[in-house]
């Protein structure tokens, strides 16, 4: 368990970083591990503050990802009280930016960067434009 946490980057993981390079070259200027809410833990992995769209790159296991989420064999009893921790602090986070008029954006580490670019791409024009 110490090694599988010491291994996990807290920011500018894989998945991350190709979102990113995809909307730098779209043009689109971002402010990143941006603190949304005064909270332990709750950065926006990628943050449009103008047009309030905060982005989340979840990664499938830390985040009980319901396509490619798997189980510890090890520690099991650690590991799931860990994810369920996870997954009620990202829908409480998503809550409190809901209500200050936030756009919320969940991505997977396993979706594509471009689809995911193109996501938030369009969220982003959206809000700017209200």
């Amino acid at each position: 368990a110490r090694n599988r946490m010491r291994a996990a980057k807290g920011r500018d993981t894989e998945a991350e970083m190709k979102v990113r390079r995809v909307l730098y070259r779209m043009g689109l200027r971002y402010r990143v591990d941006y603190v949304v809410i005064d909270k332990p833990r709750r950065k926006a992995d990628i943050a449009f503050t103008k047009a309030k769209v905060a982005v989340f790159t979840d990664g499938c296991f830390w985040h009980g990802c319901p396509k490619h989420a798997t189980s510890a064999k090890v520690n099991a009893a650690f590991w799931r009280d860990k994810i369920r921790t996870n997954k009620a602090r990202d829908l409480d986070t998503n809550q409190r930016l809901k209500k200050l008029g936030w756009v919320i954006i969940k991505a997977w580490e396993h979706e594509g960067p471009k689809k995911v670019a193109n996501k938030i791409s369009a969220k982003v024009l959206e809000s700017n434009e209200k």
